[in-house]
């Protein structure tokens, strides 16, 4: 560093400073079929939210405000991220409330960098790094957090809770950073891109062979997404996203609407980063299509299996839980 700093202090008061080429573009490898080269495995997880939270004033974040973030985070998660150690020759306690756990958060625990600068938001526009929802949009929300919880019916219970779609919403679209499991490994073929989301095992395909969608009946959870290539970039267009399902992230999350449209863009900028930008456009829940952008970083890998499935205990204990109640009234 000192060096470094000795250096550019020298350049600069030379005179006259001769002009100095600007650096290469990176281009990314070519698949055997000649496309722009994804493939690997890749991990978004970051402390970065997706709404910028009140102590940062602006997109780029300070030292001092990353410090804030990283403490305020690390106070919340307790023991979680950093466990004491456990005696292996300790009883049974008396009463357990939780289990310890030693590996449940493996994010890296600072802001994530795009060009070397730390984001205190996914979102770049709106320029607060809000989502800009419609008042009417506001209202259900309200009323909605209001209402008491369903445990009445498997039906009613939150597609995440039911391992229809993954925690943190990774999958989505748009593909959120999570606490864990956050690594995708993708794969291309001349006709399609696949993308395996480690949490819930889903996977996410891409058509590349035309841009038309399905009918507007078919709804599946990870919607109808198409995709054709703009240079480098991979750009993705994804409708028909069933309304029962929704993104949750940290720091804030939304519906879908039948108006849904979410746009996605994947470029390889680095031998060992993908820039991913996405957009999402739905004149039902927000006033205006709203932008935002992560990054992901390689990945060594092995993927492993996330085993969830529906018909899970917890679901079991929630609707005995409901008879219960009946009968007791």
């Amino acid at each position: 560093m000192f060096r470094l700093t000795c250096l550019a202090i020298a350049v600069a008061t030379m005179a006259p400073v001769a002009a100095t080429a600007a650096p290469a573009a990176y281009h990314a490898p070519r698949t055997g079929f000649g496309a722009p080269d994804l493939q690997g495995i890749w991990n978004n997880t970051a402390l970065t939210f997706l709404q910028r939270p009140p102590i940062f004033k602006a997109l780029m974040a300070t030292d001092k405000e990353e410090a804030m973030m990283v403490g305020m985070f690390k106070k919340m998660a307790g023991s979680i991220i950093d466990p004491a150690p456990i005696d292996p020759k300790l009883p049974a306690p008396a009463v357990v409330q939780e289990a310890p756990q030693t590996d449940y958060i493996e994010m890296e625990l600072r802001l994530a960098r795009i060009n070397g600068q730390p984001r205190s938001s996914w979102i770049i526009e709106p320029a607060d790094g809000r989502l800009p929802f419609t008042d009417a949009e506001k209202k259900l929300r309200a009323a909605a957090a209001k209402a008491p919880e369903p445990f009445d019916n498997i039906e009613d219970r939150d597609t995440q809770e039911r391992c229809l779609t993954a925690i943190g919403s990774p999958e989505g679209p748009p593909m959120m950073n999570t606490g864990f499991n956050g690594n995708y490994q993708i794969v291309q073929t001349k006709d399609y891109v696949t993308i395996l989301v480690e949490m819930n095992h889903d996977v996410r395909i891409i058509r590349m062979t035309d841009r038309d969608h399905l009918p507007a009946a078919i709804t599946p959870w990870l919607g109808d997404s198409v995709g054709w290539w703009d240079g480098d970039t991979l750009v993705v267009e994804t409708t028909n996203l069933d309304v029962k399902g929704h993104v949750y992230s940290l720091g804030g999350g939304f519906r879908y609407s039948p108006k849904t449209k979410i746009t996605e863009r994947f470029t390889r900028t680095s031998k060992d980063q993908i820039l991913y930008e996405f957009s999402v456009d739905d004149p039902i829940v927000f006033t205006k299509a709203w932008k935002a952008e992560m990054p992901m970083r390689a990945a060594k890998g092995p993927m492993y299996e996330y085993a969830c499935h529906e018909g899970n205990k917890s679901m079991e204990g929630i609707l005995r839980g409901a008879r219960y109640e009946e009968k007791r009234k």
